[in-house]
């Protein structure tokens, strides 16, 4: 079965259409297996440009979003965000950082859109493999286990204690205390070991 993929090349303003021409790059996507909608947009981030992905998901019946712009820990939440709008999973949604990993370092145009190209070529090609996945909340139980009864054990098994935590301390031998029962006086105090 084939998947239908869609494909948004931000402009980022002139961060990324300075170095790389977007246009050819949206072009170059429609050429894409899978690929059934592609553009170019001046700020995919912005009010808009989310509406753009939100009705292109619906009308063009997407499956999966590809968004080629700056890197996803910039605006990741964004795009997912807006595609869980437009109806998608957000795992369906990947980005290709055409910005930090190309505009900002390339100075060449051409070579800037090539490579454009590539990320671009990649990105889909993942996103044609992605499946939903579902987030999960898993409880927490305040509960620590400490293994080793000695001076160090004993005091990482207080400290947790003291803040209300229940703890479950673990020694292999006998007796706990480790190697200072074996001591006779502590310095500096000089104060008895046991």
């Amino acid at each position: 079965m084939k998947k239908r993929v869609g494909v948004f090349v931000c402009e980022c303003g002139t961060n990324i259409s300075s170095v790389v021409n977007t246009v050819e790059v949206a072009e170059y996507a429609k050429s894409l297996p899978g690929v059934v909608f592609a553009t170019n947009y001046k700020y995919m981030c912005s009010d808009p440009g989310q509406e753009l992905i939100r009705k292109t998901i619906a009308e063009e019946g997407l499956e999966q979003v590809v968004v080629a712009s700056c890197t996803p820990r910039m605006h990741g939440k964004t795009f997912y965000n807006a595609t869980e709008k437009g109806g998608l999973n957000g795992y369906l949604c990947e980005m290709a950082n055409i910005r930090e990993q190309n505009s900002w370092v390339h100075p060449d145009k051409e070579e800037a859109t090539a490579k454009a190209k590539d990320l671009v070529r990649m990105t889909v090609n993942k996103v044609l493999l992605n499946k939903p996945l579902e987030v999960q909340t898993i409880p927490v139980t305040k509960k620590a286990l400490v293994i080793g009864g000695g001076i160090a054990g004993m005091q990482a098994a207080l400290d947790i204690a003291e803040a209300g935590h229940k703890v479950i301390l673990v020694e292999k031998e006998a007796t706990i205390g480790g190697k200072m029962t074996q001591i006779d006086k502590t310095f500096p105090t000089m104060d008895c070991a046991a």
